[in-house]
């Protein structure tokens, strides 16, 4: 509704031109650089905007248009991004409620005779006779439109009506007629605008000689003769449907001659034709491309029939040719020739492939390339047997050389290698011949010289051998050296294969194995072969003998750790050997086929180890019994330790023969586990006969967890053990110092009476339980004894209660309640150690620490005479305590002593020093509040605070116990009350005080800064006081120092004095507020009467002036420039006697008196050098004055103002000349006086009553304010 109510206001007001936004490249973002901002209120124009011809690139929103610039509405472009209708429409598309789509309400109404009603149709503005509403004015554009679209088309008519419209298409749905008249107009005119340019262009084209003029495309014609009926009147529309026609006549041939297939040349008249017609014909085109293709298909063909050379021509080149040719839809003689030219090449590519397919001979292919040397075509099949009868002959040609000269050849392994290759490359051609199989057998028998090589410098598996002479004998070449030196090899390796044989199979020393390998790592030279002594094979047997005497050698070496064994004890060896080993080694020596002596050592090794074996079990089973006993055999005695110690000793010794044996029986870890249950045995047995520590028996419960699972079960190790737990029962229910847990009483006398119902051989602890019960009671008696009386017994007796309390009391509430006690009390303590710590620094006793407080209390009391304890002379004022270690000084005004150190800082001078005045009396003196709060001794600050002592007291109040440091706090807030009542007393005198005379408070304020400061006690509310009271002190103190000053004080300190008494709250009958009021009061009084004075342009009678300097004088307050400007304006000047007015004015060369222009008529241009009436009279006389240096300077003596000096600057005033005037070029100007006084009585009268003496005195010359 607001974009609706300012776009009506925009067309009320006279804004009509409208357009669209250009379109955005991001719509989906609002609020981006594209789109414009308001210069008024900085908004982002997305709906709409304002713009101007005269600022095209501002805008302003619809509410701010007025604003924009100073041009006429009329001028105003008014640009949207929607229409009302598009708003509308879409605010219907998100209302839940809407039912029925807009298109449906729009049809309600006539679409074309009348606009839709809408409240815009209640829209009316002024108009030039009269008034209009908007939808009146809507209709007479449809009408006006109706009546342009029936007339001739007329582009400047539709411009108009069309810019008409502008002021309607941003409305709603109510101006869709006009929307869709506008959409008509400009179509329509669009259509003209084509039609009238496309009959231009072919007109052009017509009476144009160049042939590259632009043409209108056929296309383009058909479819704007296309519309149906025609968009508007057209007058030239007949010329365009004419050329269509001609066009179509023209397309209908150039078809016919391509399907015709026609010659070239006819070819080439129609298209003339095509060309020179005005109209672009796309058919022209193809008729063009097909001329050129059917020429350049002519070129190609006449060039391979005029090839002459064979297998130049590509036959796919002869295709491609072909294939076009069908293409063409032209009739040409060439076209037969090449057919038969294809025909033949495919002839002989037919031929070819017969060949490449079915088995080639190489007479027959030869036989065939000579016939096909004249073909011209390239055929790629024929190239192809060419290559195979080239690559036949190069392979024959090479196999021939390699078999007349293999037999020369040495290297069978080169000979094996090259025939090889020569046998695949001769596989791999297409054409073989009878070379082939000599070249396979060649091979064969290469091959087989190359094996019997190998066995010749490699040893060789006799099967091989054996093999390579079977091969040799049918290849014919067993007669050869080389296989006769294998048959001797061959015969050597039988012979031994058969003594090996039987060596194997009967059992025999290891010697004859030893010498069976030795003959066959002789190495073999096949120079010096013997087939006696040499064997260059690899037999059968040969593996089966090696491992005989392996097996042999490493039985003997797993033999040897248990043939080198001696009886040794345990650290002698790191490894322990295994009996099953033994037993596998004396097991293998029945399988060796050597034979040793060896195994009969290991026999009886084996023998005294399962003697040793037996002796352990036994002992385990002696161990066993003891430990698994009945419990009717259990007596806990000297017996049962003895008989416990006796089977360590044997545990030890058997362990000891053991290890010294060397090997790992499974009977030592056994021992070992017996030999440390037993050892645990004994540790617990000897605490039934003795009361241990508790540590000792957790101690034993710990090692019980070592105990290996074979022997904890037993029923010894559970009976000892169950012993073990109630002992460390009993001592956890004692009291112990160093345990925090602790048994109530009735928890040990349960345990006592559980402990009669079991038996338990432990009498001496049931007796240590009993005793502890008894001094338990006592203690509790104690403790009821102290708590009876509160306040009555000492600190000292309360911590032996607790300390007693640990060692022999089980948990109870006293013991409890005396904890807390003294847990209280020392927290109390703490804190009052805390509060004092800051001032003493770091604390010895706190007795001692309080003591300090106390007595500087007692000094403080002294300074305000409230104490007989000690005297002012015996103390130092800023100091808490005493100290012998420093001189002491006494200050010349309070004559009170103090520390040099304590008193002046380290950065004093030696000035300073020298005075033995404290900086107290200074500061009070030169009323420095700011250095009394920068003194250390008062910034200390770091005392314990009134409140926090007070706290502590109150705390206290509840303790049982006496204690000595609360007497003394008690003492030191009783003494710090009464400081505080006198400093109380002092404050208020000194703020309540009204009179001239401040010594007595000066004094008393002294008095209250020391006590202050040598209080060892910290009052925030005390010392705000006194900071109060010393800063309003320090600020009497200031103002009588500066009214009554020899210098006087300027206006702004009296402001700023009594600002800062105001500040301070000074009420106004204090005696120096009222005179810092009073000064000011007269002052600025004074002050307004000489500013008047000095711009009054002497108005005001010189007397009065001369008062007014007096009186200013005489103020207590001091006004320099004020005075400097009442003495400048009491200076007179010229003859009419007046002050500086700021008139133009000139000075005498010869006496320095200045003188107004106007006064004495002179006007410009100035003389070089004047001289007034009074030295050169109008007689002529000339008045020489002396210029004596002592008498340059000096005063008047009439009692009138001395006359300023004179001004040597400018055009006005001029240095004198050091010669006689009268040697000057030009004479000096003169002034008839008599005549000028004459003229003017007033200016007479003035004369006679200002007129100076006759004498006067020449001073130098200045320049006057008026002239600088």
């Amino acid at each position: 509704m607001r974009e609706k109510r300012c776009r009506e206001e925009l067309w009320i007001n006279g804004i009509v031109k409208s357009s669209f936004m250009s379109p955005k490249s991001h719509p989906e973002f609002v609020g981006t650089e594209e789109d414009p901002t308001c210069i008024i209120c900085k908004q982002y124009l997305y709906l709409s905007a304002i713009t101007c011809s005269c600022r095209p690139a501002t805008y302003v929103c619809l509410e701010h248009w007025k604003h924009l610039c100073e041009c006429s509405p009329d001028k105003h472009h008014f640009v949207y991004r929607h229409t009302l209708a598009e708003l509308g429409d879409l605010v219907h598309l998100c209302s839940p409620t809407s039912k029925t789509t807009i298109t449906e309400e729009i049809t309600q109404y006539p679409r074309w005779h009348r606009l839709i009603p809408s409240e815009q149709s209640a829209m009316i503005k002024k108009v030039k006779g009269g008034t209009i509403s908007y939808t009146q004015l809507a209709e007479d554009w449809l009408s006006n439109s109706y009546h342009i679209l029936e007339k001739p088309f007329s582009d400047a008519a539709y411009n108009t009506v069309l810019k008409d419209a502008e002021q309607f298409l941003w409305a709603d749905h109510s101006m869709d007629p006009v929307r869709d008249m506008v959409n008509k107009l400009t179509e329509a005119q669009k259509w003209a605008i084509k039609v009238r340019s496309s009959l231009s262009i072919i007109s052009d084209n017509v009476h144009s000689k160049n042939k590259r003029t632009k043409k209108v495309m056929f296309n383009e014609v058909k479819e704007l003769l296309s519309f149906n009926p025609l968009p508007c009147c057209e007058p030239e529309i007949t010329k365009l449907e004419a050329y269509a026609a001609d066009a179509s006549k023209l397309v209908a041939k150039i078809s016919n001659a391509l399907s015709s297939r026609l010659n070239i040349s006819e070819l080439e008249e129609l298209h003339s034709k095509a060309a020179a017609f005005p109209i672009n014909l796309t058919e022209a085109a193809v008729l063009e491309s097909e001329i050129s293709s059917a020429k350049l298909w002519l070129k190609n063909v006449r060039d391979c029939l005029s090839e002459k050379n064979p297998g130049i021509i590509e036959i796919d080149f002869f295709n491609k040719l072909k294939s076009e040719m069908l293409q063409l839809h032209v009739q040409l003689p060439e076209m037969d020739l090449l057919l038969n030219l294809c025909t033949e090449a495919d002839s002989w590519k037919e031929r070819c492939q017969d060949y490449l397919n079915g088995p080639l001979n190489l007479k027959e292919l030869e036989k065939f390339l000579l016939a096909a040397e004249n073909v011209r075509v390239s055929i790629p099949e024929l190239k192809i047997l060419r290559q195979h009868y080239s690559d036949s002959c190069s392979w024959i040609c090479r196999c021939n050389n390699v078999l007349q000269n293999l037999n020369e050849r040495d290297d069978h392994m080169k000979n094996v290698e090259e025939l090889s290759r020569i046998l695949k490359d001769g596989e791999s051609l297409h054409i073989q011949g009878e070379e082939l199989a000599a070249v396979e057998l060649e091979l064969n028998k290469s091959m087989c010289r190359k094996r019997a090589s190998e066995a010749l410098s490699l040893r060789t598996p006799l099967e091989i051998i054996q093999q390579v002479l079977a091969e040799a004998s049918l290849l014919e070449i067993d007669t050869e050296q080389l296989f006769i030196e294998i048959s001797r090899v061959l015969r050597a390796a039988i012979s031994w294969e058969e003594r090996a044989r039987f060596v194997l199979e009967h059992v025999s020393c290891i010697s004859e194995f030893e010498g069976l390998i030795r003959f066959m790592l002789i190495p073999f030279d096949a120079t010096k072969f013997q087939a006696s002594e040499d064997i260059f094979a690899i037999l059968p047997s040969f593996p089966d003998i090696e491992d005989a005497l392996s097996v042999a050698r490493r039985w003997m070496l797993k033999s040897q750790p248990y043939l080198g064994r001696t009886i040794c004890d345990k650290n002698s060896f790191e490894l322990m050997l295994k009996v099953d080993d033994l037993k596998d080694l004396v097991g293998q020596s029945r399988y060796l086929k050597v034979n040793l002596d060896t195994p009969q050592r290991l026999q009886n090794i084996l023998l005294d180890v399962e003697k040793w074996m037996h002796k352990a079990s036994n002992l385990l089973e002696n161990i066993r019994s003891l430990l698994y006993m009945n419990d009717a055999d259990f007596i806990v005695n000297n017996c049962l330790k003895t008989k416990i110690q006796q089977l360590l000793n044997e545990i030890d010794s058997t362990r000891k023969i053991g290890i010294s044996l060397g090997f790992e029986f499974k009977e030592l870890p056994e021992l070992q586990h017996a030999s440390l249950t037993m050892k645990w045995a004994l540790v617990a047995i000897s605490f039934c006969f003795m009361i241990p520590l508790l540590k000792e028996v957790d101690r034993l419960l710990k090692d019980m967890d070592h105990i290996p699972a074979v022997f904890s079960g037993s029923n010894l190790v559970k009976r000892l053990l169950n012993i073990t737990r109630w002992l460390r029962k009993a001592l956890v229910l004692l009291p112990d110092p160093q345990i925090s847990k602790r048994c109530n009483v009735k928890d040990v006398e349960n345990f006592l009476e559980e402990s009669q119902e079991v038996e338990v051989p432990h009498a001496m602890m049931v007796s240590r339980l009993k005793n502890a019960i008894e001094t338990h009671r006592s203690w509790i008696d104690r403790c009821h004894a102290f708590f009876i009386s509160p306040g009555k017994q000492s600190w000292g007796f309360l911590l032996e209660l607790k300390e007693s309390g640990k060692s022999n009391a089980f948990d109870c509430p006293e013991m409890d309640k005396v904890v807390s006690e003294i847990e209280k009390v020392e927290k109390w303590m703490l804190q009052c150690r805390g509060f004092v710590q800051p001032l003493v620094g770091d604390l010895g006793s706190l007795s001692s620490e309080l003591l300090k407080i106390q007595r500087s209390l007692d000094k403080a009391l002294c300074l305000y005479g409230g104490s007989s304890v000690c005297t002012r002379q015996e103390i130092c004022v800023c100091c808490p305590n005493d100290t012998d270690n420093e001189r002491v000084y006494t200050c010349l005004i309070c004559e009170d002593r103090f520390h040099f150190s304590c008193m002046w800082p380290t950065s004093a001078s030696a000035d300073m020093k020298n005075k033995k005045t404290c900086l107290l009396c200074l500061s009070i003196e030169k009323g420095d509040a700011a250095l009394i709060g920068r003194l250390s001794w008062v910034s200390k600050g770091k005392r314990p605070k009134f409140n926090s002592f007070v706290k502590l007291i109150s705390v206290a109040n509840s303790f049982y116990t006496r204690v000595e440091e609360l007497d003394l706090l008690k003492e030191i807030v009783e003494q710090a009350l009464k400081c505080k009542s006198y400093l109380t007393q002092i404050v208020i005198h000194a703020i309540s005080y009204r009179e001239k005379d401040l010594s007595s408070i000066s004094e008393s304020l002294l008095l209250a800064v020391k006590a202050l400061t040598v209080s060892g006690v910290y009052d925030r509310q005390d010392s705000l006081s006194l900071e109060s009271a010393l800063t309003e002190h320090s600020w009497k103190i200031r103002t009588n120092k500066l009214l009554r000053a020899s210098r006087k004080p300027n206006i702004y300190q009296i402001q700023h004095l009594e600002k800062a008494g105001s500040a301070l709250g000074i009420p106004s009958g204090d005696h120096f507020m009222m005179e810092i009021i009073n000064a000011k009061k007269t002052s600025l009084h004074w002050l307004a009467n000489a500013k008047q004075v000095t711009s009054d342009s002497g108005k005001l009678a010189l007397s009065e002036v001369y008062k007014l300097i007096s009186e200013g004088e005489s103020l207590p307050v001091h006004f320099d420039t004020e005075l400097k400007l009442l003495k400048v304006r009491s200076e007179l000047y010229c003859i009419c006697r007046k002050p500086d007015d700021k008139r133009a004015m000139i000075a005498c060369d010869q006496c320095d008196e200045w003188y107004h222009f106007d006064c004495i008529n002179l006007c410009k241009p100035l003389p070089k050098a004047f001289y007034c009436p009074a030295c050169f009279p109008a007689n002529g006389e000339f008045i020489s004055l002396l210029r004596s240096a002592s008498r340059e300077h000096s005063p008047c003596t009439d009692g009138e103002p001395g006359t300023p000096p004179g001004c040597r600057n400018g055009l006005e005033g001029r240095e004198l000349n050091n010669a006689n005037p009268s040697s000057q070029k030009k004479p000096p100007v003169r002034i008839d006086l008599i005549k000028l006084l004459r003229c003017n009585s007033e200016i007479h009268n003035l004369w006679r009553g200002n007129k100076r003496p006759l004498r006067r005195t020449t001073r130098r010359r200045s320049v006057p304010e008026c002239l600088s």
